[in-house]
């Protein structure tokens, strides 16, 4: 990593990561951050308090979805009926033509947008800061579970992107986001909870409020801006602004409804400037990084969709993360044979791109409701579709 200024001296050029980029007074230097990971979803904690209060079915105590429960209880305590009116309020700045056209683009460029949030998104991400504290605490990507956290974050993208009216209240896309707001709000409670009974537990101090306000909105970065300025770009394939404006626009209003600051996804390039500050100051791999990593790799090996093998992704992630940051993360070396495919590999899904949109025909089958169930991921049952699933598995994994 390094800084470079020009010879006027008026100019700032970061290098970090395999990435370079200009500072400007948009970005964000690490003390305008750092407040962010002392501030949280207060209102989803206090209406899970509320929540927690509540009798869970008397068939099975750990089938309690707290989606169900705020839509049937709201009335009856104001908490809740403020967390009920705020999810299904659609702020002033949403453009559901807008949100349409942002979706188009996922389902336009599925292949090298889903390698992007696998490969960089995921296992890239694995090299932030704070991210292997909260997972190793909630049973986190181990090799034995990772393809089922896979498969549950990929359906949750699937129900934001399938179409405007997904995410509108009440839509998949919508419910989807609101029941991850409640599951992180109820981590982050037991997590404080098992802190006041031993310190020890999770190091507060120095990583501040378990998924705080920092955690959430760079998981949103990481749906949007590193997709579209690193995860496609190192595949050949840029989007035009509008094309950006209109990606952005769909993760801000996620960003809503899982109770995410919005403020950083105003506009494109606020939100390019807050991923690239991100990458300067909240990127530095642990060993259990590394670990976690390693795992996903490990877990995706000759899997479906694509029944790669370990030295193929092994070489994709060198390619979309750098080689930077994957020798960070000790991500093996591959050899000239695996280089060839991944060159090879690129030419395909650049061709495709281009190819895509002027067909008409192809363009309309391949993304949106009409080709939501046509590609590879499928509805996974009780692995996907429960509400509460992801829930008590984590409590289940952590032993709580």
């Amino acid at each position: 990593m390094s800084i470079t200024t020009n010879k006027k001296g008026n100019r700032i050029i970061y290098h970090y990561w395999d990435y370079s980029f200009e500072w400007t007074p948009q970005h964000l230097p690490g003390s305008e951050l750092n407040p962010w990971i002392r501030t949280c979803d207060t209102l989803a904690d206090e209406a899970n308090e509320v929540l927690d209060s509540l009798p869970a079915p008397a068939d099975d105590p750990s089938k309690r979805d707290r989606y169900a429960l705020l839509r049937d209880n709201h009335t009856s305590d104001p908490k809740l009926e403020e967390l009920w009116n705020q999810i299904n309020a659609v702020p002033e700045w949403v453009d559901w033509d807008q949100i349409q056209r942002g979706q188009d683009i996922f389902w336009r460029y599925l292949v090298p947008v889903t390698n992007a949030l696998t490969f960089v998104s995921l296992l890239g991400g694995m090299g932030a800061i704070r991210v292997g504290e909260i997972l190793t605490r909630t049973g986190g990507f181990s090799a034995k579970v990772v393809r089922r956290r896979l498969l549950e974050t990929v359906q949750h993208t699937i129900q934001v992107n399938k179409s405007a009216a997904s995410l509108q209240p009440g839509g998949e896309g919508h419910l989807a986001s609101v029941r991850v707001r409640l599951l992180h709000s109820a981590v982050r409670r037991k997590i404080m909870a098992l802190v006041e009974q031993d310190p020890s537990y999770y190091d507060a101090e120095r990583y501040g409020i378990p998924i705080n306000d920092l955690d959430s909105f760079a998981t949103i970065n990481t749906f949007s801006s590193t997709v579209i300025w690193l995860g496609l770009p190192r595949q050949g394939i840029y989007l035009s602004a509008q094309e950006e404006e209109d990606y952005i626009a769909v993760w801000r209003l996620v960003a809503w409804y899982m109770g995410a600051p919005t403020a950083p996804f105003e506009n494109a390039a606020k939100a390019k400037a807050v991923s690239e500050s991100l990458l300067v100051n909240e990127f530095e791999p642990t060993e259990t990084g590394r670990i976690l990593a390693r795992n996903i790799a490990v877990g995706l090996e000759n899997t479906a969709p694509i029944y790669a093998s370990l030295e193929y992704m092994d070489a994709l992630t060198r390619l979309l993360n750098g080689d930077q940051l994957a020798d960070e993360l000790r991500i093996p070396r591959t050899g000239a044979w695996h280089r060839v495919l991944m060159w090879g590999y690129c030419f395909w899904v650049r061709v495709q791109s281009k190819m895509i949109p002027v067909i008409p025909a192809v363009d309309s089958s391949w993304h949106g409701t009409d080709g939501a169930n046509e590609h590879w991921i499928e509805p996974q049952g009780d692995v996907l579709e429960t509400p509460h699933g992801r829930e008590r598995r984590a409590w289940e994994r952590n032993g709580v």
